[in-house]
C-alpha cells in the first residue's frame, strides 16, 4: 500500500491547526467520480447494495487480516488508544473499541458531546433551503429523516453532520441519557459520502440508505439520530436495546463495518448553542475533526 497524499483541507481542534487529509481510495473515488464514464459505472454497479456486500464479505474473511498492519502504519494509528485485541479479520480491527477512559464524555449534562469521532459541520437555524457546504446536499430535515411528522420537532431547529474516514473509529454513541421512541431503516443507494464524490453527486445523503431514530433527552430535547450508509459499507449495526430502550450518556448506539460513513442529528430549536468554532469553520466550508465524547455545544 502506497504512502497516501493528503487533499481535503480540515481544521484539527484538538492540534488548533489545518490539516490535509489522507484520503483511503483517494485514485478510485475520483475515477468514481471524476468522468462521465467513472459516473456511469457507479450509478449502474458500484452504489448497489449487493455490491458493497459482497466487499463487506470480504472484509470479513480470514485473508483480509494482511491488511491490518499497513493500513496502520499508512494511516500513522496510535493503537494504544484502543482496546487489545487479536483481530480475526479486517472488520474486526474496523470496529475497534477505545480502550476504557480513552474517550470520556463530560458527565455534565449541560454540556452537548460529540456522538462520533469524525469531521464536523453544524448548521444552526436550518430552513428547507438550508445547503450543505458542498455541490448539491439539501438538510431538509423532513426529506433526511423520511418522515413529515418526526421532521416537524426540528424545523428551525439545528443539524449537525459528523463525516467518518475508513481511518477513524466506527462506532457511534448517544450524546445523552434518554428514551428511544422510534427507530426505521429508509432504504437507498450506496453512494461515497468523501467531499470529492458529494462535489460531483447531488442529494447523496438522500439517496444513501439512512438508519432513523428518534430519541427523546431530558436536557436537549428531542433529537433526531440518522446513520447513513455509503459506498462499500458493508453493515450498519445498532448495538443498543431498540425502540423502547432507555439510554445512557456516551453509550454504544451502534457501529459501520467497513466502509467512510456519516452520521447526522438534529435538535430542536433554542435547545443546543453550538460551540462558536465548529459554526465558524462551517460558514468558511471547513470541516473540523473533534474526538469523540468533547464538548461540541451547551444546553440552550
Amino acid at each position: 500500500m502506497s504512502e497516501p497524499t493528503p487533499s481535503i483541507a480540515i481544521w484539527n481542534r484538538e492540534k488548533n491547526q489545518l490539516e490535509g487529509e489522507k484520503i483511503f481510495g483517494e485514485r478510485w473515488i475520483r475515477l468514481a467520480y471524476g468522468s462521465p464514464l467513472g459516473k456511469w459505472f457507479t450509478d449502474r454497479f458500484l452504489v448497489h447494495r449487493e455490491v458493497s456486500r459482497l466487499y463487506g464479505s470480504l472484509q470479513n474473511s480470514p485473508f483480509s487480516r494482511g491488511k491490518i498492519a499497513p493500513f496502520i502504519r499508512d494511516y500513522q494509528i496510535d493503537m494504544s488508544e484502543f482496546e487489545p485485541s487479536e483481530y480475526r479479520c479486517f472488520n474486526d480491527f474496523f470496529i475497534r473499541a477505545f480502550a476504557a477512559g480513552r474517550r470520556p464524555f463530560n458527565p455534565d449534562p449541560n454540556i452537548f458531546c460529540a456522538p462520533a469521532e469524525g469531521r464536523y459541520l453544524v448548521y444552526p437555524g436550518i430552513t428547507a433551503d438550508t445547503m450543505l457546504a458542498v455541490k448539491g446536499e439539501n438538510l431538509d430535515p423532513v426529506t433526511l429523516l423520511g418522515d413529515a411528522g418526526i421532521a416537524q420537532y426540528f424545523l428551525g431547529g439545528s443539524v449537525v453532520i459528523a463525516r467518518l474516514c475508513p481511518t477513524d473509529y466506527h462506532r457511534f454513541h448517544f450524546p445523552s441519557a434518554g428514551n428511544v421512541l422510534s427507530e426505521k431503516r429508509i432504504a437507498g443507494l450506496l453512494h461515497s459520502v468523501n467531499p470529492i464524490a458529494l462535489e460531483s453527486e447531488e442529494e447523496v445523503f438522500i439517496k444513501n440508505e439512512r438508519h432513523v431514530t428518534l430519541i427523546d433527552t431530558p436536557d436537549f430535547g428531542r433529537i433526531g439520530y440518522v446513520e447513513i450508509g455509503a459506498l462499500c459499507v458493508g453493515k450498519i449495526v445498532q448495538s443498543y436495546g431498540g425502540p423502547g430502550s432507555k439510554i445512557g450518556r456516551g453509550q454504544e448506539k451502534g457501529y459501520f463495518l467497513f466502509g467512510g460513513s456519516t452520521v447526522v442529528f438534529f435538535t430542536e430549536p433554542g435547545r443546543v448553542q453550538w460551540d462558536l468554532d465548529l459554526v465558524r469553520h462551517t460558514t468558511e466550508g471547513l470541516e473540523t475533526l473533534v474526538k469523540l465524547g468533547t464538548r461540541v455545544g451547551v444546553r440552550g
